[in-house]
């Protein structure tokens, strides 16, 4: 399905007048309004560097937190035509190895702090030194479907796969965007979020969408989440719009934080549950928007507490331009429990898996995109069941256990292992690691979740792991993971 032709990306983020604030940056020692103009400026000065040495459709890595350097790296990437892939600073070595070496990236615009975590991965390139003087760069051309960024998944199954959008990526999120804060883009409107901007809840359930809207956004640094700081950004950046990944409004319910001044707050990731929407209401002034979506096809179903109430239980409703469906085996709308599915061609849907068309092929069911999700949907309304792989959900991080897995398994007194997620009031679910050691091998769990911590994500380390003699198999010698998940969620309970 060829979509319609859109403008270029960073262009759209350019519709405002050039002394209008664009971003709050409370990042520094003080607070700093970068407007519009002065963000251009940071825009075309690494456009005018990086325009010498990479050409349309290669890729650059972005490797920042929330920074007005970061809006502008990427901004800039794709103004001259290449494929921006975001970056974590909380990835380890072997995290940020198999994701550059995967996306063939030969060049991160970074920091001291993010040229030191690459080592010799990547050139690193100083995007804060970089000068800001010369002439404007002309935006690429550009249509809904040419490559643009390249998001990296949680690595449900095997190691993580790129996730491909094109240009028309920001646009298809706007309308979701704009309806899980109650029609974004109100007088005094101000967004932020706690999540990083390396993620696509972040990069562009925020970051760029307040930049197309002409909705000042708010950039912090905030290594760990922690309810000061978080009450303390609020009132410096007069936040006014907020998305929530569901372990912070536990954690502020925790505390009993209670937040004044709100006119939208935004939650997705998982569900939040009758009692937590009511905390809610009580605590912020307003109703939690739930929304949902993933990497691949982001921002598909939303609740908008300022147009329609959503059922207790459910989600909400799909997003206008969305086709969202509970589909059979047979690739049907169903009125009974399902598969969450998107019509292939919306808006927001990923170009491919990077260099995996049989995996890309996989995702689809005839017209329909699998989300890997089971829901059943009443009217309008859609609830969420479950998730049909094996992911884990851990304070609002989708995390694959066969990295962690393939991680474990380097270690040289590991024989095999099994990962999977143990039930967590706090965070959804902790990563739950069962080990079978080598004979003779002592390896404790403390070494085993340093040896983890110092590889990968410092979120996905193993928070508990119980030695085993053996692993429950089936007959091809693969871990039953059912039996697995049982035996966590039981210990859960006990």
């Amino acid at each position: 399905m060829i979509r319609a032709v859109i403008a270029n990306m960073a262009a759209q983020c350019f519709a405002q007048p050039g002394d209008k604030c664009a971003i709050i940056d409370l990042s520094g020692d003080a607070r700093a309004d970068v407007t519009f103009d002065r963000l251009q400026e940071m825009t075309d000065g690494i456009a005018r560097t990086l325009a010498a040495l990479v050409s349309p459709g290669d890729r650059v890595g972005v490797l920042l937190g929330q920074t007005p350097w970061c809006a502008a790296s990427h901004l800039a990437i794709w103004k001259i035509g290449a494929i921006s892939v975001p970056l974590f600073k909380l990835f380890k070595h072997d995290a940020l190895a198999s994701r550059i070496k995967d996306a063939g990236i030969d060049l991160v615009l970074t920091d001291a702090e993010g040229a030191a975590l690459l080592g010799d991965l990547a050139i690193p390139i100083i995007a804060s030194e970089i000068g800001v003087s010369g002439d404007p760069v002309p935006f690429a051309d550009a249509t809904a479907d040419t490559p643009a960024v390249l998001i990296y998944t949680s690595g449900t199954t095997g190691t993580p796969k790129g996730a491909l959008h094109g240009h028309g990526v920001l646009a298809g999120h706007l309308p979701g965007v704009a309806l899980s804060h109650d029609d974004l883009g109100q007088q005094g409107d101000c967004i932020w979020t706690p999540a990083d901007w390396a993620w696509i809840g972040g990069l562009f359930d925020v970051l760029m969408p307040g930049l197309a809207i002409g909705v000042p956004v708010v950039a912090a640094r905030m290594p760990k989440f922690s309810v000061e700081d978080c009450l303390k950004i609020i009132s410096q950046g007069a936040v006014k719009n907020v998305f929530f990944p569901p372990t912070a409004l536990r954690m502020l319910r925790a505390t009993d934080a209670r937040i004044s001044g709100l006119r939208s707050v935004a939650s997705g990731g998982e569900p939040l549950g009758a009692e937590m929407l009511d905390w809610g209401r009580t605590a912020l002034g307003v109703t939690v928007n739930e929304f949902y979506g993933q990497t691949e096809c982001n921002m598909v179903v939303s609740s908008c507490a300022a147009r329609f109430a959503t059922p207790p239980g459910y989600m909400g409703r799909a997003v206008p331009g969305f086709d969202v469906q509970v589909i059979d085996d047979a690739g049907r709308p169903t009125p009974e429990e399902g598969d969450i599915a998107v019509r292939r061609g919306a808006p927001s849907m990923m170009l491919e898996y990077w260099q995996r068309p049989a995996e890309t092929a996989a995702k689809f069911r005839g017209d329909w995109m699998l989300t890997g999700d089971r829901g059943v949907r009443e009217g309008a309304d859609i609830r969420f069941i479950g998730r049909d792989d094996d992911v884990i959900t851990s304070a609002g991080y989708r995390i694959g256990p066969a990295e962690i897995e393939d991680c474990l398994m380097t270690h040289p007194d590991v024989a095999t292992v099994g990962v999977v997620g143990k039930p967590d009031a706090l965070r959804t679910q902790i990563v739950k690691a069962y080990v079978v050691r080598k004979p003779g091998a002592s390896v404790t769990e403390d070494a085993l979740q340093a040896y983890v911590k110092d590889r990968l994500a410092t979120y996905s380390y193993p928070r508990e792991i119980t030695f085993l003699e053996a692993l429950p198999m089936t007959v091809t010698g693969k871990v039953i993971r059912k039996a697995l998940k049982a035996r966590a969620e039981q210990e859960a309970a006990s």
